[in-house]
């Protein structure tokens, strides 16, 4: 029988205090990413880890996830263990230009609960990638963190962004919901 895959995006030190693109509350989101980590690596399901590197493009330079630099490296919770896999990307889509999808195929897995950095970014375009390559998706929201963005002169608060990126996937392009209720619905 296959088991849901826990894919953990970008969970890295440019996201947090001192780094180069620091967040809102990315503690409060690795809380609950670490609680989800734990029940996946208890009960023995897959984990899949992804990182970010950034690629300087002409006339764009790389700001943060600098190759070999100390953001670009996982933050020390979220090391994969013997077995768990690890892809590197380089575009906000985790499946795009990664072995991620035909990696999960081979394990025969068709669910994902997705967490990470960012909210409005990596975790967006992943679950809707997902959802086009045939994956049902829960998105625990608490486990995922974003940061304020700026429009045409407004500003947009994060927990504005998270908010409205939740209600733009729900429904549709993933059942998106609290770390308590994944893990009840997992129980």
């Amino acid at each position: 029988m296959s088991h849901p895959a826990l894919i953990v995006i970008d969970v890295q030190q440019d996201y947090f205090a001192g780094g180069l693109m620091p967040l809102e509350h990315p503690d409060a989101a690795l809380q609950q990413i670490n609680r989800l980590l734990a029940h996946f690596r208890a009960q023995g399901w897959p984990v899949v880890q992804i990182q970010h590197e950034m690629l300087s493009r002409p006339g764009r330079p790389a700001a943060f996830f600098i190759p070999g630099s100390p953001g670009m490296a996982l933050h020390p919770d979220m090391q994969p263990e013997a077995g768990e896999a690890l892809f590197i990307k380089h575009l906000p889509n985790s499946f795009a230009g990664t072995e991620l999808h035909q990696h999960l195929q081979q394990q025969e897995i068709s669910e994902l609960v997705v967490v990470g950095m960012m909210t409005h970014m990596c975790v967006d375009s992943t679950s809707r990638a997902a959802l086009d390559l045939g994956y049902s998706v829960r998105i625990a929201l608490d486990a995922t963190a974003t940061r304020a963005l700026s429009f045409a002169d407004q500003q947009i608060p994060a927990a504005q962004v998270k908010t409205t990126v939740a209600a733009a996937l729900h429904g549709t392009f993933a059942q998106v919901m609290s770390s308590d209720e994944v893990l009840q619905q997992l129980s």
